[in-house]
């Protein structure tokens, strides 16, 4: 009954709200598989994620779920403050075999560098839920196209300014995905892409 209900709100929100979703959980799936792909010999894979968020919870269930289909043991790095996650990543990084999901949070957007960084110091295959990490130096991301979710958008306001009212027009989410790899990182890594 709940996921009927959210259905029926995201195609007819009422109101003056409307627009476009910038993630939707199930992907998260995905980035397990995709640096499963990348790092077959992955045994383990260590979760960055803000548990203080509902989005950090149920990414991670996505992708512990996926984990257990897959063989791979997957840990939580809670996200705090930088100090917390050097040392958490550290830790992770002294057994072999694993690799890093930096889940889309505003934290993880926050600790950008430090999490490129680490993986890179550690020597850890990452992936990303978003390309301007990879263009900080990540190995890969999955996730929406942000230049298809723009036009969207822009096609809304236009509808809206022709008369459209925004609780008429259902919440999009996203249609158009895309995969970005750092040749660069992944040969760092010793990856064979």
């Amino acid at each position: 009954p709940v996921g009927r209900g959210l259905v029926a709100a995201l195609a007819r929100p009422g109101g003056n709200v409307t627009g476009c979703m910038n993630f939707e959980c199930g992907v998260a799936a995905k980035w397990l598989e995709l640096l499963k792909q990348i790092a077959p010999g992955l045994t383990r894979a260590a979760v960055l994620r803000d548990s203080a968020i509902s989005a950090g919870s149920a990414q991670f269930g996505v992708i512990q779920a996926a984990g257990q289909s897959v063989g791979v043991e997957i840990t939580p790095i809670n996200l705090r403050n930088a100090g917390e996650i050097e040392r958490a990543v550290a830790a992770f990084a002294q057994r072999g075999g694993g690799g890093l999901i930096a889940s889309a949070s505003g934290l993880v957007v926050a600790h950008r560098d430090l999490i490129v960084a680490l993986a890179a110091r550690h020597k850890l295959p990452a992936v990303y839920f978003e390309r301007f990490f990879v263009s900080a130096g990540g190995l890969v991301s999955y996730g929406p196209s942000q230049l298809d979710q723009y036009r969207r958008a822009a096609g809304y306001v236009d509808r809206i300014l022709k008369g459209e009212k925004p609780g008429d027009l259902p919440v999009q989410a996203p249609t158009k995905y895309e995969t970005v790899l750092n040749l660069k990182t992944a040969k760092a890594l010793g990856l064979t892409v």
